[in-house]
């Protein structure tokens, strides 16, 4: 026999787990199914969630998983590869197993694509990041270098300006006229140094950046490299489903409302699944919303099915 969920999370991060939390709490049968990929896998710590500023992403999720077991809901280290639509969803799992669920919570998240500079994959999430408001303030004051990976990066390099007054901006692959006249106008406001020319690897020193060598061999001395990943949308699954997507400058996103519904009726998102710039915070909120209006929406399916017995 096929196993029944009233719900099916696909995807065991911040938005899924607090999805799971929410349901369980109101005694409906979930299983949440993790692949164990979470984005923020490279960061030692995380900031900016209250209560939580600087706990290690690992613990964070090992907590949550504790915490939803509490409540009866089953967590399972396995993939969705496939989902049909019909009466209700036939979840198939990559180990064999195959369940169907009333609605889904999609929170698969995404990948960050980084840039092919020999160096900052190895050092992405320790002294290579990508966002000022979750270590900028571990590393301000120190020089700071940014990695163009766009004519966008200029926006990069003006935020983190905010962290630190020494802030050089490698323009790597983008040419210098692709600045706009504003671009070059903030730039200089905010002192920030524009250095043309691609970079060809990191420097590494007893295992900490030391600096950013460039193409013609010379090279500059930064303790700290940002740079903007691309982010690649793990939207798979609702495409088979058929949702509708948009497309942004960084990926194409489902369609959703403000609780996280797509264009598929049965079928929310959540967390970094409906975009790039979602936080922990946000995909937590996300999962809360998703989840509560889950638990609305079969309330009012099983009461209009019972009056009309």
């Amino acid at each position: 026999m096929t196993e029944k969920y009233a719900v099916v999370v696909v995807g065991g991060g911040a938005a899924g787990l607090s999805a799971a939390l929410v349901l369980g709490r109101a005694r409906h049968r979930t299983l949440v199914v993790d692949a164990g990929e979470p984005r923020n896998a490279p960061a030692a710590h995380m900031q900016g969630y209250l209560t939580r500023d600087g706990m290690p992403p690992a613990e964070f999720l090992a907590i949550g998983r504790e915490e939803v077991a509490r409540y009866g809901v089953e967590l399972v280290r396995d993939r969705v590869v496939d989902v049909e639509r019909g009466e209700d969803f036939a979840v198939v799992l990559a180990g064999g197993r195959t369940v169907r669920a009333r609605r889904l919570v999609v929170a698969t998240g995404l990948k960050d694509e980084l840039p092919a500079v020999p160096g900052v994959a190895e050092r992405f999430g320790r002294d290579v990041l990508h966002c000022p408001f979750c270590h900028g303030w571990e590393v301000r004051d120190q020089p700071f270098g940014v990695l163009a990976t766009s004519p966008a990066s200029v926006h990069q390099a003006l935020m983190v300006s905010q962290w630190s007054k020494d802030v050089r901006l490698f323009l790597h692959t983008v040419a210098e006229a692709d600045l706009s006249d504003e671009d070059l106008r903030r730039l200089a406001a905010a002192r920030v140094d524009v250095v043309p020319g691609e970079v060809a690897e990191l420097v590494v020193e007893d295992d900490r950046l030391t600096g950013v060598r460039l193409a013609d061999g010379t090279t500059h001395a930064r303790p700290v490299l940002f740079t903007a990943p691309r982010p690649v949308p793990q939207t798979g699954l609702l495409e088979r489903l058929g949702a509708e997507l948009h497309e942004t400058p960084f990926g194409a996103y489902p369609v959703v409302d403000a609780t996280g519904l797509t264009t598929v009726p049965g079928v929310w998102a959540a967390g970094n699944a409906i975009g790039f710039a979602e936080q922990v915070v946000h995909a937590a909120s996300g999962g809360y919303r998703a989840a509560s209006a889950i638990v609305g929406d079969l309330l009012m399916t099983d009461l209009d099915a019972a009056a009309q017995v």
